[in-house]
């Protein structure tokens, strides 16, 4: 069976799967998809024929085919459950999976690559206007993530307990993300220790931008 994850090298979305996929020791095949070249190619007839929405990733076993990438990560982790992404108890699930959407969820969407165009494009706001929102968005959100997490009895080397989880596999991105645009990361402790251990692991670092096939120089953030 050929398993193919449609992929562009600075999505987070996409790199969420892929760390998924690498902890779950499965192989599959990256197929790029340039979310910027020609408009994007994730807006052409062929992709959109496979993935409706034209977003990335979009995960293929040969039989099934399944967009979003929470939905993706679920799909492994019932198909594949070991190692195990999420806790055992019940509760502890439900809280791995309100951070893991607090990120996907939250701050994700509203400063992905589709909303900053069209902040430029069709509501005609400034470059530094456009980087405002942007980073709006994510600080809000990584001081809730670091609150959350630095007074919780369930933080461990990773955010919950001692292996990388679903929690970890949404928040590296998005540090990704924090880095690029060069924001003062100082006041994330909690958040940068959980970073530093996770890009210890390879099932991490094979999944980062600069290990992707398609991976080149920075473009506008993903």
């Amino acid at each position: 069976m050929n398993t193919q994850l449609y992929s562009f090298w600075r999505s987070s979305a996409a790199f969420r799967v892929r760390i998924a996929l690498n902890l779950k020791n499965l192989d599959y095949e990256v197929i790029p998809v340039h979310l910027v070249k020609n408009g994007g190619e994730q807006i052409s007839p062929e992709y959109a024929k496979k993935n409706p929405n034209r977003l990335v990733p979009l995960y293929s076993d040969g039989t099934h085919s399944i967009h979003q990438s929470l939905a993706i990560i679920e799909y492994l982790e019932e198909t594949h459950p070991s190692p195990s992404l999420l806790p055992k108890n019940a509760i502890d699930r439900a809280w791995v999976r309100s951070l893991a959407m607090d990120i996907a969820i939250d701050i994700h969407p509203i400063s992905n690559l589709r909303v900053l165009r069209y902040l430029m494009q069709k509501l005609g706001i400034s470059v530094e206007s456009k980087e405002a929102w942007y980073q709006h968005w994510i600080v809000l959100g990584l001081d809730s993530l670091e609150k959350q997490l630095s007074a919780n009895a369930r933080v461990g080397h990773f955010a919950c307990g001692d292996q990388p989880g679903l929690i970890d596999i949404c928040l590296i991105p998005q540090i990704f993300n924090a880095l690029s645009i060069k924001m003062d990361m100082r006041t994330y402790p909690t958040l940068m220790k959980i970073f530093n251990e996770c890009m210890k692991l390879p099932a991490f670092m094979n999944a980062s931008w600069e290990k992707q096939i398609d991976a080149e120089g920075l473009n506008p953030s993903i």
